[in-house]
């Protein structure tokens, strides 16, 4: 109920939300006394846990207990608990080989600790990530030598990555002493600019930034001034829609991944900065610093193996099924035929176990 973007829930989440700590209370307070709705952000954190691992904060670091949910606490060790499951480590696959006719995938050939091996299964789930599922399709040799589920041309077109900032909100007379800080969002911007113009994007607290972070950025500036900076910072990242674009792609040169990004609807991102940056001026933050993320931190990537309803301008159908090989599936992000303006993760998994129901009714 918080945030107005929220949509219908059948049942309330499960968990209470993670809570603010004071410096992030208080942002929250002087946010809602502009007439805004920072809202709890939805989290897979098991915050004494994860506390109890260490005292860090940033939300990428990696964690090897039961914390944060991600693909291993998750979904994969409740898998490996099938007696019929068998993960292969440390095996690079580069390239799928076709039946005779064309119309399906007869071996899957890939590198294992030095070795050439194939495998040759009944269905084929390419869930690779957006970039190198389409780069693995695009290296399989096809007869009309543009790849495999290709037909359309839409393999590795289309690539989407969303336009992110960082910015910093700074207080040289408040410390921002928290350690698990990314428990607040804000999702006024995301339907319109709060003017009745286009949509801007959401806004999210990061994991808490130090000093370290910010000199492998400001590599000029002296490490007490930033860790200065860092300390008395609210860190927060700002997301926007990258829009499908045929020429913004992915091609593959040999072994070489070839990224040709052409980044759309950065003014969303402008608009989006602006508001922010007054709004937390007006929060009493004298200092408000911003940086746009570039391709050295592409972040959700999407798009390069789009569903679809039309075989002449989608690789796959609407359940993940490429129109070409019957019994090939890419199910990751490269299936988003549009980027939104929030993280993908969710809408993946959503779709991963609509079609995994799919898949046992109809091939299984």
């Amino acid at each position: 109920g918080e945030d107005p973007t929220e949509p219908f829930h059948s049942i309330p989440y499960a968990f209470k939300p993670v809570p603010d700590e004071p410096p992030i209370a208080r942002a929250r307070a002087e946010l809602k006394s502009l007439g805004l709705h920072p809202a709890s952000l939805p989290l897979g954190v098991d915050i004494e846990t994860w506390l109890k691992e260490g005292k860090t904060g940033w939300d990428a670091f990696p964690n090897t207990g039961q914390g944060k949910i991600d693909a291993q606490t998750g979904p994969l060790a409740e898998a490996l608990t099938d007696p019929n499951i068998r993960l292969e480590t440390g095996a690079h696959v580069d390239w799928l080989e076709t039946a005779p006719d064309g119309k399906s995938i007869a071996a899957i050939h890939y590198t294992q600790d030095g070795a050439q091996k194939t495998l040759s299964p009944k269905l084929v789930i390419l869930s690779a990530g957006a970039i190198n599922s389409a780069a693995i399709l695009l290296r399989s040799p096809s007869s009309k030598g543009k790849g495999l589920a290709n037909g359309s041309d839409q393999v590795g077109r289309n690539f989407m990555n969303h336009n992110s900032s960082a910015m910093l909100a700074i207080d040289p007379r408040r410390r921002n002493d928290s350690v698990y800080q990314k428990t607040l969002m804000l999702n006024d911007y995301y339907l319109s600019d709060g003017k009745g113009g286009k949509p801007l994007g959401n806004v999210q607290l990061l994991g808490k930034i130090d000093g370290n972070m910010l000199k492998a950025n400001v590599k000029t500036m002296p490490k007490f001034v930033l860790d200065f900076m860092a300390s008395h910072a609210v860190d927060w990242y700002l997301m926007c829609e990258d829009l499908p674009d045929p020429e913004s792609r992915i091609m593959v040169d040999g072994k070489e991944i070839v990224m040709q990004w052409r980044r759309s609807n950065m003014q969303s991102l402008e608009g989006l900065t602006k508001a922010m940056r007054e709004n937390l001026r007006a929060c009493g933050y004298p200092i408000v610093l911003s940086r746009p993320f570039d391709k050295r931190t592409p972040s959700h990537q999407c798009g390069t193996v789009k569903m679809g309803n039309d075989p002449a301008t989608s690789p796959l159908d609407p359940f993940c099924r490429a129109w070409d090989h019957q019994n090939l599936f890419v199910v990751d992000g490269g299936f988003l035929p549009t980027s939104a303006a929030v993280n993908p993760a969710l809408s993946i998994a959503a779709q991963a176990l609509r079609v995994a129901d799919y898949l046992r009714r109809s091939e299984l």
